[in-house]
């Protein structure tokens, strides 16, 4: 590392970037993991919105890339539709 007061800035910066997008990043896989391991129907279908935001906001912040928050929020959907048919069935 180089020793000029922008460069110790810039790492500063980028350690406060890096730890803000992990915890973006790992509170957004703890609510798709909630929602999967969910067994009510109403709820997953409560909580499918916040869950598609949140990812939204990490595509948006650049922590994640937007085809990657669109098979994430597909994925979800497919899952909650589904819980939401079988449960119709039964």
């Amino acid at each position: 590392m180089a020793n000029h007061k922008a460069t110790k800035k810039d790492v500063r910066q980028a350690t406060k970037r890096r730890e803000r997008n992990r915890y973006y990043g790992k509170t957004t896989r703890n609510a798709i993991r909630d929602l999967r391991k969910s067994t009510d129907a109403a709820a997953k279908e409560e909580q499918l919105p916040l869950v598609a935001s949140q990812i939204d906001k990490l595509a948006k912040r650049g922590i994640i890339h937007k085809n990657k928050a669109a098979n994430l929020k597909s994925k979800l959907a497919k899952h909650v539709n589904a819980v939401k048919a079988a449960a119709s069935a039964a």
